[in-house]
C-alpha cells in the first residue's frame, strides 16, 4: 500500500564541491515536494520504465522484473527474464522501451551475464506479453572481463531510433577505456535489432570496434536523451573524486584514465593530468565523489521553475540533486530529499511532469528499496490557483 510523506527541499552550500562554471549559492522560492511511496520492500531496484498506459516496469538487481499499476501495486512478476550474473555490482540492470512500444510491446534489458572469470554487460530485446517475456534475443555483448564491478548498463534511445548503451571498464581494465578495439569504458550505438549503424564514427577505422560512439569512460551509470534538443547527458562514477556529468557526442574521448579529477582509492595518483589536449572536459564534476546514478532533464508543467534543469539520482551522498542550467551552463545545485537517508538509483519524468525516483535502499536495511513519486505540494498548487 502506498505511503505519503511531505518533504521540503533543502538548499546546501558546497565548500567541498568543485564545479566548473558553477556559482553555488542559495536558491529562493523553491517548491515543497509531496512524496508518495508507490512501492517498497524492493531488492536493490535499478531500472524503471513508464509505460504509455500509466503502468510501470521496475527491475531488481537480484533478477526480478515487476509490472506495477499507476498506484504502485504489483500486478505481476514477469516470467522468462534472462538469468543475470548477480554479484557485487552485477545483476539485472536497466530497462528501456522501444520507441514504438505502444504498438509492438518491445523492450530492452541490460544485465551482467556470465560468471566470475568471464562476464559481460549484455543487452537483450524481448516482447512483453501479459506477465511474460517472449522472443528474447541477445542483441549486444560487451568485451568480456573477470571482475564483478563497473558494468555501466544504462540504455537510452536517440531520436533516430538507435540505442545507446553505456559500458564500464571493469576497474582492472581501465586502459581499455582508451582502446578502440575494446568495448570496455565506452558508450556504444546500435540499431534496435542490435546491428551496427552505417554512420557510426569508427566504422571505417582499422582495428576499431564499429559499435563505439564515444570512449574514455570509467563507469557511466546515468544516461538521458533530451527529446527537445537531442542532447545526450551521462553521469559517470569517478574513483576517489572526479564524478562527472558529460554531454555525449560521437567520436569524442572523455579522458579516462589519462585525464581525471580524481585519485585512486589508495590515495595514489592515477594520472598527472586533470585535463588533456583532445579530451573532453565534463560539464560538471564533483570532488569528493557523490556517487551519481541515473539522470534526467526536467521537462514538465508541474515544476516550471525547474524546466531544463538536470535531476541526478545520488547513491553515495543519498539524495536527489537538481543541477540548475542556464543556456547549457551550470549556475547552481541543490540537494533534494536528503533527509530520507536513501540511495537514489534512477530518476524518470512522467508525462504530467511528476518525478519518479528509484531508491536502492533506505539506511542499512535489506530489501528496503522503494519507488517514489514526487509531485508539487497540494497547498502550494492551491495557492497558485493550479
Amino acid at each position: 500500500m502506498s505511503r505519503i510523506y511531505q518533504s521540503a527541499v533543502t538548499v546546501f552550500s558546497c565548500t567541498f564541491l568543485l564545479a566548473p562554471l558553477a556559482t553555488l549559492g542559495d536558491v529562493s522560492h523553491e517548491p515543497s515536494i509531496h512524496v508518495e511511496v508507490l512501492a517498497d520492500g524492493l531488492d536493490a531496484p535499478w531500472g524503471l520504465a513508464l509505460l504509455p498506459d500509466g503502468r510501470m516496469l521496475v527491475t531488481e538487481r537480484s533478477g526480478g522484473l515487476y509490472l506495477l499499476d499507476a498506484q504502485g501495486e504489483r500486478i505481476a512478476t514477469i516470467r522468462n527474464v534472462p538469468e543475470a550474473f548477480v554479484k557485487l555490482q552485477g545483476g539485472l540492470l536497466d530497462i528501456a522501451l522501444h520507441p514504438q512500444f505502444d504498438t509492438n510491446s518491445t523492450l530492452y534489458l541490460s544485465l551482467a551475464h556470465g560468471h566470475q572469470k568471464h562476464n559481460t554487460t549484455r543487452v537483450v530485446q524481448a516482447v512483453l506479453a501479459g506477465d511474460a517475456l517472449e522472443n528474447v534475443k541477445v542483441i549486444f555483448d560487451n568485451t568480456p572481463k573477470g571482475t564483478s564491478v563497473h558494468y555501466g548498463g544504462r540504455l537510452a534511445f536517440l531520436p533516430d531510433g538507435t540505442l545507446l548503451v553505456t559500458t564500464g571498464e571493469g576497474a582492472d581494465y581501465r586502459e581499455h577505456a582508451q582502446r578502440l578495439d575494446s568495448l570496455l569504458g565506452k558508450i556504444v550505438r546500435i540499431k534496435a535489432d542490435g546491428t551496427i549503424p552505417a554512420d557510426n564514427p569508427f566504422i571505417d577505422t582499422p582495428g576499431a570496434h564499429p559499435a563505439i560512439w564515444s570512449y574514455g569512460h570509467r563507469n557511466p551509470q546515468g544516461l538521458f536523451v533530451d527529446a527537445q534538443t537531442g542532447t545526450v547527458y551521462a553521469t559517470e562514477h569517478g574513483p576517489k573524486g572526479g564524478d562527472e556529468i558529460n554531454i555525449i557526442e560521437k567520436q569524442t574521448n572523455y579522458g579516462w584514465p589519462i585525464a581525471t579529477h580524481g585519485i585512486d582509492y589508495s590515495g595514489a595518483r592515477i594520472s598527472p593530468f586533470e585535463t588533456y589536449a583532445g579530451m573532453r572536459e565534463p560539464l560538471l564534476f564533483w570532488t569528493p565523489s557523490i556517487g551519481p546514478g541515473g539522470i534526467a532533464m526536467y521537462r514538465g508543467s508541474m515544476f516550471p521553475e525547474w524546466e531544463g534543469d538536470l535531476l541526478v539520482a545520488v547513491l553515495g551522498h543519498k539524495h536527489l540533486r537538481r543541477v540548475d542550467l542556464d543556456n547549457g551552463r551550470v549556475v547552481d545545485q541543490e540537494m533534494l530529499l536528503d533527509d530520507r537517508q536513501a540511495r537514489f538509483r534512477q530518476v524518470e519524468i512522467g508525462s504530467d511532469g511528476s518525478i519518479y525516483a528509484v531508491v536502492e535502499s533506505v539506511g542499512e536495511q535489506p530489501r528496503s528499496g522503494q519507488l517514489l513519486k514526487l509531485t508539487r505540494s497540494r497547498d502550494l498548487r492551491s495557492a497558485s490557483g493550479s
